[in-house]
């Protein structure tokens, strides 16, 4: 039989349910063997399967609304569908879904009973390595009659995917089970969160572990801070930024500071890596050999998610040094200054003149591969790519400019080592005594200094700032002096210009008789980018040819067809467009 709760569905906090499950397991061994089925796991898998069935466990168990109203509505919606469109209803942890109450079971059955038409309904439940619980219910099976074995892949190749994939979803579905249990305990009391998904994953996991404890300070400061408080259904809507800021309070007062809380969630599976925790009060020494504990990643806050988009991997660059032709005293220059300091930093750690490059101007005409450049040296040292602009930093917003700017800082040394880049850097950090200029634009150019290269820099951070332009001279005195290393990109010789011509060249078909070397010659005074301009102009010319070509020979088919009996078309046809070449 199945057993039933009888705790109120009022009862804010969650209820583990590991105890009930073993007691399920033990009143399953008993059923008839005959409808037993049991499903395997391999070894290596348990830390995955027992840590999806903490998430589960941890899910609330109990609903703030009626189960028979579930029912209904989910009877109504595969009815209205099944209609129309074949529909199929997925239910994860099935059993644990059936076991709530007998009167669940009954609803459930009595829907299987009177459903029709294209449907079919779906569950899954997750085992780990331990046999206590591996057998399916009787009652169970009497509803889900077929009954299929995930197993994972034998080949080593397919397993290592299927592991990470495994890990993926169970942190998806812890996610998942937090923010429902957090909207659980709102709707218990009356509120409800349009926007829980804008808040962070660390921030999430501590809130749904103590959301009884921060929601007062939420109301609190929400009914404070909102002159006309907005209602839906019935329930306060309440923001993220209320939660947040009842949370931020929590962390100052409730567990005795903000890291304690962010290593909480952080070591409760967001990484997914199982292992045990040392007490807080365990300060002793490791043993020799044993590594350093890792630093608790830290979540990103509101301005640096705005600023997290701008962030390229390496990989998505897709430009390398090999992509762009001459320039080879550039290029050598620019992997001394940048690749050597990331891949020998051992040679880099004395304390006096040998030390990182900390900002690289690269100036010239425009056209002549700036850009290009910037992004092969970000793809060739597996450095992170910030692209920054004036839509990254400003806002509409006083001071969040300056906010703007720090988080880019802060964010760059997250995800170091990372290069900066500021395409027409002149835009954005011209020269202070500009006439008209705004304020604020001298605060950010204040705060971008202070960070970059000032009382708020710290000398082990592998930041770059790499920036391009044409107009060096309109750049403030201050931003030129923080620029070390200033490289200008000049526009090719005869002889750059002809390797450039045969780099652009190298993937298409060309005539092997081409003359690059007059080519060079004749197009003196361009820069890369006209010369790969020439190069698509020259292009289009055999795509217009193949298309006059192929309006010419339709029109004689047309014509053909019309003045010629059918036995002479070929040979007329072959005729006609022999006398147009």
């Amino acid at each position: 039989m199945f057993p039933k709760k009888d705790e109120p569905r009022e009862s804010l906090r969650r209820q583990t349910s590991s105890a009930d499950s073993r007691a399920r397991g033990s009143d399953v061994a008993s059923n008839d063997p005959l409808l037993r089925k049991n499903a395997s796991m391999p070894s290596d898998m348990s830390d995955v399967a027992s840590q999806c069935s903490v998430h589960s466990a941890r899910r609330a168990s109990s609903w703030s609304f009626d189960e028979k109203v579930l029912i209904q509505s989910l009877y109504k919606v595969m009815i209205s569908v099944a209609e129309s469109d074949p529909i199929i209803l997925y239910i994860r942890d099935v059993d644990h879904f059936l076991h709530r109450s007998q009167r669940t079971y009954s609803m459930f059955q009595r829907m299987l009973a009177k459903l029709s038409g294209q449907v079919l309904i779906l569950g899954s439940r997750l085992l780990n390595s331990d046999a206590e619980y591996s057998d399916v219910d009787d009652r169970v099976s009497t509803l889900f009659p077929y009954h299929v074995d995930i197993k994972p892949p034998q080949e080593e190749i397919h397993l290592n995917g299927w592991k990470t994939q495994m890990e993926e979803d169970a942190r998806k579905i812890q996610i998942q089970d937090n923010r429902n249990h957090i909207v659980e305990v709102l709707s218990a009391n009356d509120l409800d969160c349009d926007d829980l998904s804008s808040i962070c994953q660390a921030d999430t996991m501590v809130l749904s572990n103590y959301i009884e404890e921060i929601i007062v300070s939420a109301v609190s400061y929400h009914l404070v801070h909102t002159n006309d408080p907005e209602y839906k259904n019935g329930k306060l809507l309440l923001s993220s930024k209320s939660l947040s800021h009842g949370l931020s309070i929590f962390q100052e007062t409730g567990l005795g500071g903000k890291d304690t809380l962010k290593l909480e969630a952080n070591e409760d599976g967001l990484k997914g890596a199982p292992g045990s925790k040392k007490p807080e009060n365990d300060k002793s020494p490791g043993k020799d050999g044993d590594a350093p504990p890792q630093k608790p990643e830290i979540p990103d806050n509101e301005f640096e998610k705005r600023i997290r988009p701008e962030v390229i991997p390496p990989s998505e660059l897709g430009v390398t040094f090999d992509d762009i032709g001459a320039l080879a005293d550039i290029k050598e220059s620019l992997q001394e200054l940048v690749m050597l300091p990331l891949r020998r930093p051992d040679l880099f750690k004395g304390g006096g003149l040998l030390k990182p490059c900390r900002g690289i101007l690269l100036f010239g005409p425009p056209g002549t591969g700036k850009t290009m450049l910037a992004k092969a040296i970000a793809n060739d040292a597996g450095a992170s790519f910030i692209n920054v602009s004036m839509s990254t930093i400003t806002s509409k917003w006083f001071g969040e400019d300056e906010k703007n700017v720090r988080a880019l800082f802060s964010l760059a040394a997250k995800v170091a080592p990372t290069i900066i880049f500021v395409d027409e850097v002149d835009s954005m950090l011209g020269q202070r005594a500009r006439c008209g200029e705004h304020e604020a634009m001298r605060k950010i150019k204040n705060e971008f200094m202070s960070h970059w290269d000032g009382i708020l820099s710290k000398s082990g951070e592998r930041i770059l700032v790499l920036a391009a332009t044409n107009r060096p001279f309109d750049l403030d005195e201050a931003i030129i002096r923080r620029f070390e290393r200033r490289i200008m990109v000049g526009l090719p010789t005869q002889d750059s210009r002809e390797l450039i011509l045969r780099t652009v060249l190298s993937k298409e078909k060309v005539d092997k008789d081409i003359e690059y070397k007059e080519l060079a010659t004749m197009t003196e005074g361009y820069s890369g980018s006209d010369l790969k301009n020439l190069c698509v102009t020259a292009a289009y010319r055999p795509v217009r040819e193949l298309l006059k070509k192929e309006r010419l020979k339709e029109m004689v088919r047309l014509l053909t067809n019309v003045f010629f009996p059918k036995h002479l078309h070929k040979c007329v046809m072959t005729l006609m467009l022999l006398s147009q070449l």
